[in-house]
């Protein structure tokens, strides 16, 4: 007997369909339909369904259960796991792009340490060997450690090499020192250490270098020329010696003469040997005299010349100082100068436009800064000059940059900041600069600043920037000193 035939028998109802309308089974036929319909697949799943319809035929519910469960455990959790997991060809691009970063990219960083290098190339190598399906805990293991390498060879790394700049710095700190102030070379040096106080990255240190060979062949060619006008100086002096040693022997000459016209002056006889003798003495006297006027004459000119190549040296040790100012960076303070400034400005613009970000500029000025000239000294206006300029920089962010403007002016760029932003980081400079007095020559300095801040508005340019920035420092200045003031 069927399952409709036994639910009938029962007394349950059976539903019909309704003449020409599509058969639709209900609940209680649901699992013989699906059973049946099973049974014509072909292979096991075949085999499966032909059971599951000999139970549900039997009311076998036991046996029905498990051919299920059977089905279940068989096919669709399997098949849901592979609905879930990424294909074959997934997995093995995945391995492909993780074979090429840690055998190429990963090993060509580490070159500098074999044994790191060797291992991420041999990793790479099994990486290779890994197939979809294959046990990936090994290679996880080896893949977390060889990242925990890099980051330990990373920080020691990086601490070398900071090493290694504070020693440069400290080295061309003692040359500055060792240079005159008027020396061409301080500017160049200053340069160099205000690129490394500042972490500079790839473009900024090939734009100094460049800066740096074109300033060294410049000073090349003035160099050579000094070196020429010095020679030819040289062979003036050397002719100039030679005209007073000649003119010397024409006067030793003339002396031996007059001793033998004296002589012969007092062995005359008569008034015509006396006649002679004179007018011998006096074509002489007239020889001497011609020879006097030309050595005259030639030692003037030589002179001339001599003054003319100084003069020349002069003006040219002085191009030679100014070329080495052309340098970015201002030789007294290590910040930057105001060509460095404008080298930089139109950069930092372009990149503020194109990511998005505010830029805030401060204009900062000394408070009483000519009466601290007048009490300390110029050695101790440089003095504050610097250490203003050390203070600040302690407290900047790396991106931030610090110029001097000019005398006791200074200029702060501030990407990526608003204008509360870059207020509050310039009151918190004003507070760290009078938590720390200048000591010069055992006497304390209080050095104060105030500043106005703005941010550059849409398509507004730089001087107006820097107006705008500068109208708001004068207002501090009134307000008091050793204020900030911000302007919209």
């Amino acid at each position: 007997m069927s399952f409709r035939e036994r639910g009938a028998a029962g007394g349950q109802a059976v539903p019909r369909t309704a003449p020409g309308a599509a058969a639709v089974p209900d609940a209680g036929s649901v699992l013989p339909v699906f059973a049946h319909g099973m049974a014509t697949l072909p292979g096991e799943l075949g085999d499966l369904g032909r059971r599951l319809a000999s139970a549900t035929d039997a009311a076998d519910w036991a046996t029905a259960a498990r051919v299920l469960r059977q089905f279940l455990d068989k096919y669709l959790r399997d098949f849901a796991a592979a609905l879930d997991a990424p294909s074959a060809v997934e997995a093995e691009q995945l391995r492909d792009l993780l074979r090429q970063a840690v055998g190429v990219a990963l090993a060509s960083l580490l070159r500098p340490l074999p044994s790191l290098a060797d291992e991420s190339t041999a990793l790479a190598a099994d990486l290779r060997r890994w197939s979809p399906g294959a046990d990936l805990s090994p290679l996880a293991a080896r893949v977390r450690e060889l990242c925990h390498q890099v980051g330990v060879h990373a920080g020691e790394a990086a601490e070398q090499q900071e090493l290694l700049l504070e020693l440069f710095d400290l080295l061309l700190e003692n040359l500055f020192e060792l240079l005159e102030d008027g020396s061409w070379l301080r500017g160049q040096v200053a340069a160099v250490r205000g690129l490394l106080s500042g972490r500079p990255d790839a473009q900024a240190m090939e734009a100094t270098r460049q800066g740096l060979r074109e300033l060294a062949y410049q000073q090349g060619l003035l160099r050579k020329g000094i070196d020429q006008t010095k020679d030819a100086m040289r062979v003036m002096m050397a002719s100039f010696v030679e005209g007073l040693d000649g003119m010397a022997a024409h006067t030793g000459e003339f002396q031996d003469r007059l001793q033998a016209h004296m002589a012969a002056i007092s062995e005359a006889r008569t008034i015509a040997d006396l006649g002679h003798r004179l007018e011998d003495v006096l074509d002489d006297t007239r020889r001497l005299q011609a020879q006097a006027l030309r050595s005259h004459e030639q030692l003037q000119a030589a002179r001339a010349d001599v003054e003319a190549a100084e003069a020349r040296v002069r003006e040219l040790e002085s191009r030679l100082r100014d070329i080495g100012e052309l340098a970015s960076s201002d030789p007294l303070t290590g910040a930057l100068n105001r060509r460095g400034l404008e080298e930089l400005y139109p950069r930092l613009l372009d990149q503020a436009e194109r990511e998005g970000w505010p830029l805030a500029v401060a204009v900062l000025d000394l408070d009483e800064f000519r009466k601290l000239n007048g009490t300390h000294g110029h050695a101790g206006g440089d003095a504050a000059l610097r250490h203003v300029v050390e203070v600040l920089r302690e407290r900047l962010r790396k991106d931030d940059v610090l110029a001097r403007f000019g005398g006791e002016e200074f200029v702060v760029l501030m990407p990526r900041s608003t204008l509360e932003q870059a207020a509050a980081l310039l009151q918190l400079q004003q507070r760290a600069l009078a938590a720390r007095p200048l000591l010069h020559e055992g006497r304390r300095i209080e050095v104060r600043f105030s500043a106005g801040v703005a941010v550059r508005q849409l398509g507004e340019d730089r001087d107006h920037l820097l107006n705008r920035a500068d109208r708001a420092m004068y207002r501090a200045k009134q307000d008091g000193r050793n204020r900030v003031v911000a302007v919209h």
